[in-house]
């Protein structure tokens, strides 16, 4: 992908892309939003300062986001290294690859091995785990923006979204990870051969390839980036052949081998995920948006304060090609109408390059002259900017960690100590499926269950889920009648309201309450998670 750098510095230039030569070690420019200090004068010292930030990042993070970071990382790799944990209907189907969750499956193995597995660890291990992988992202970050900018950190560590997600063990957050690091191998190629060989662009695309096959859509990003440099090359029909095929090749094999070792069946999970995703639309089934949500409301709301500064850098850098790129997946996404924040984590990185370009800029500007009649300094416009963008991410940042839908979490953690004293037999939740975490958090075989909201072949067709928020006291009757009672029941407030007089009157009491959230999101306010316990 050509991108041309602006700056005064000087650059070395091929093919219209300027860049800046390598200096023994990066350094963070101090005039960038971020002000660091001049002992990260290294890699190696970046990599740890952001490795402490993410490790501290994920210690912070207790709130429940997105299903997909339990059930399809976490849970499957439970029940992979210890027998028991619930797989959702996807890997029935074959449209989740075994490759993210059994990074998760050696880290659960090792703390088996050596004994750890306590619940309070089986709970912070795995996002500490991402923040050692979500750190090397942020060092690439910081070497891409180098490339192309000059080198800045702030705006990627201070935006609310970034610090909110990143640390979790979604798969998105793995694929960010790759895409930053493969476009900075692909760029530093194109961009400066000089200091980079054809090492650095088959490296890219390994990475582009694991990408791909940790999440099948991250193919959107790459046929931008490799179509667009494709009609620039001179030997085409080479690149093809020699590095694009042996490379894609091999990543396909492999993880088809591995999905056949874990599925015991030849599966080909990107023909299953495109077959389910794009050509049935299967994840209409859990929701949709207008086709201009990510443009209006989802990426506006992942960029937040950022969003002026990025789209100022945008204009005023022209790199067209590299912001053409967040426009690209944008628009790609906007064409399903399943819609969630997470699908668009990989550009988000992009777009608060270009507001460290912002900041960069202002901190260029001269300092305004002392005030005769105060006798002091004005603050400047970047100073004023950075004041500005902390006072705006850091509370929301927080808030969205420590406190905004951290009840379910919470329960989990409570009834895995239960558990343990022997006083939890079996658990119902009766609320929308997913809402929890489960044995990869309970981290103990006892019998649970949840309504199911696995999508039906036949349309308009109600799962257990949708029947139960309808009519929760209807449907928790009639599943009292057929079923045994559980030792513990867990419900929102929002349902527990109307289920009080037929949980009393099967002898459960009210045990524990849990904080929940301030605010609805998809539904009625879910204010608190209680737990019920049979008398």
């Amino acid at each position: 992908m050509n991108v041309r750098r602006r700056s005064n510095a000087t650059s070395s230039t091929t093919k219209n892309f300027h860049v800046k030569p390598e200096r023994g070690g990066h350094q963070l420019d101090q005039q960038q939003g971020g002000e660091f200090s001049n002992d990260f004068t290294s890699d190696k010292r970046i990599w740890a300062f952001c490795l402490v930030f993410r490790a501290l990042n994920s210690l912070l993070v207790q709130t429940y986001f997105n299903p997909d970071e339990h059930w399809q990382a976490l849970e499957v790799a439970h029940r992979i290294v210890f027998g028991y944990g619930h797989l959702t209907w996807e890997w029935k189907k074959g449209i989740r690859s075994y490759l993210h969750p059994l990074m998760f499956a050696l880290l659960y193995k090792t703390m088996a091995f050596i004994q750890c597995d306590t619940p309070w660890l089986m709970m912070k291990a795995p996002r500490l785990m991402q923040s050692l992988i979500s750190s090397v992202g942020d060092v690439y970050l910081y070497k891409l923006s180098s490339l192309i900018f000059d080198g800045q950190l702030f705006s990627h560590l201070s935006n609310w979204f970034m610090f909110f997600c990143i640390p979790r063990t979604l798969s998105n957050s793995l694929e960010t990870v790759l895409s930053v690091m493969g476009l900075y191998y692909w760029i530093s190629f194109l961009g400066a051969p000089k200091y980079a060989t054809f090492t650095s662009r088959r490296l890219a695309l390994f990475l582009s390839a694991l990408a791909c096959a940790v999440r099948p859509t991250s193919a959107v990003i790459w046929l931008y980036v490799g179509f667009l440099d494709l009609f620039g090359m001179q030997k085409k029909l080479k690149f093809l052949v020699l590095e694009v095929l042996p490379i894609g090749s091999f990543a396909a094999v492999f993880t088809c081998i591995l999905d056949y070792w874990m599925y015991g069946t030849w599966t080909f999970v990107p023909l299953n995920f495109l077959k389910f995703n794009f050509l049935s639309s299967g994840g209409d089934y859990y929701g949709t948006h207008a086709w201009h949500w990510y443009f209006t409301q989802g990426f506006p709301a992942m960029v937040f304060t950022f969003l002026p500064y990025s789209l100022y850098g945008i204009y005023y850098s022209k790199e067209w090609r590299l912001s053409g790129l967040i426009a690209w997946v944008l628009g790609i996404y906007s064409l399903l109408g399943h819609k969630e924040f997470r699908f668009v984590l990989p550009v988000l990185p992009i777009a608060l390059i270009f507001s460290g370009y912002t900041l960069a800029a202002f901190s260029r500007h001269k300092h305004p002259k002392r005030k005769r009649s105060l006798g002091m300094r004005c603050p400047s416009r970047m100073q004023m900017s950075i004041l500005f963008l902390i006072a705006t991410n850091v509370p929301m940042a927080l808030y969205m960690s420590l406190v905004h839908q951290r009840g379910t979490e919470d329960v989990m953690h409570y009834l895995s100590k239960e558990a343990r004293d022997g006083k939890v037999n079996s658990i119902l939740f009766l609320m929308p499926c997913h809402s929890t975490p489960y044995y990869s958090a309970l981290h103990y075989n006892v019998t649970m269950h949840f309504l199911d909201c696995t999508p039906s072949d036949v349309r308009g067709t109600l799962d257990e889920s949708d029947q139960f928020m309808a009519n929760p006291v209807d449907f928790t009757s009639e599943m009292f009648k057929h079923d045994s009672l559980p030792s513990h029941i867990v419900v929102f407030d929002s349902e527990e309201i109307m289920l009080r007089d037929i949980l009393s009157s099967r002898s459960f009491r009210e045990e524990k309450r849990f904080f929940h959230s301030h605010f609805k999101v998809d539904r009625d306010l879910q204010g608190s998670v209680i737990v019920y316990a049979l008398s």
